[in-house]
């Protein structure tokens, strides 16, 4: 912790060059002069990471819906909806409700990937150095800050369609109808295109999050040369 705090506070005051010297001359330093290039590329090695390894497991079926961390549940003026259905014995009907909003979600994710891609090569040395220094969450932080937006408007048609596809529109219909039946209940009408849009996004920063993580403080996850050596600037 000392040590990082050193980092930070040099960062600030010199060139990245006296940053670099400062570094070898800490104790504990393994003395190996790690180039602007060298930093930065390891810090788009371990996003690439993150994206290889955890989002392209939110495509396969039940990606979403079977992983707890970032399973769609239902919008909360919805909740009461599904607790309704359960109570009157229509449990699978809210089951299958559930179940389809995932799938969109699932079907969303494949366009995820080349937006990353593309914001990952963007990554100059200061956007490097500045994730290196940072918290736990930094490189996932700056994709969605820098994501967010496009993928949300490719998410949003996918969803849309998936719904469709999987007769998501028949099965919310049926579900709220029955809902909305029921004497003394309020009539909900939401946009769940909209909501499974966000929580997709949710989950798919959620998941390179977890990736990040285990790069920064599990040295087994550092899979290759040049993540052991830039990661060991901030352990």
């Amino acid at each position: 912790m000392k040590k990082i705090s050193i980092l930070i506070l040099v960062m600030f005051m010199a060139s990245c060059n006296e940053l670099q010297q400062v570094v070898n001359q800490m104790p504990g330093s393994t003395n190996t002069v790690l180039s602007n290039e060298v930093i930065a590329n390891g810090l788009k090695e371990a996003l690439d990471q993150g994206i290889e390894q955890q989002v392209s497991k939110l495509t396969a079926q039940d990606g979403f819906y079977k992983n707890e961390l970032v399973k769609i549940l239902l919008p909360e003026e919805l909740q009461k909806v599904d607790k309704t259905l359960r109570d009157i014995g229509l449990g699978n009907l809210a089951d299958e409700g559930l179940k389809v909003l995932n799938r969109a979600a699932e079907d969303a994710v494949s366009e995820a990937t080349p937006i990353f891609v593309n914001a990952v090569k963007e990554m100059t040395f200061t956007d490097a150095k500045n994730i290196l220094l940072g918290a736990d969450n930094a490189a996932t932080t700056y994709l969605e800050n820098r994501t967010n937006t496009a993928l949300y408007d490719k998410f949003k048609p996918v969803i849309d369609a998936s719904f469709k596809k999987v007769n998501a529109d028949k099965v919310w219909n049926s579900l709220i109808s029955k809902y909305n039946a029921i004497p003394l209940t309020n009539n909900v009408n939401p946009d769940l295109t909209d909501y499974v849009t966000q929580e997709a996004l949710n989950g798919v920063y959620k998941m390179i999050e977890v990736e990040e993580k285990e790069i920064r403080t599990n040295l087994s996850s550092r899979t290759t040369d040049i993540l052991r050596k830039v990661f060991a600037l901030q352990d």
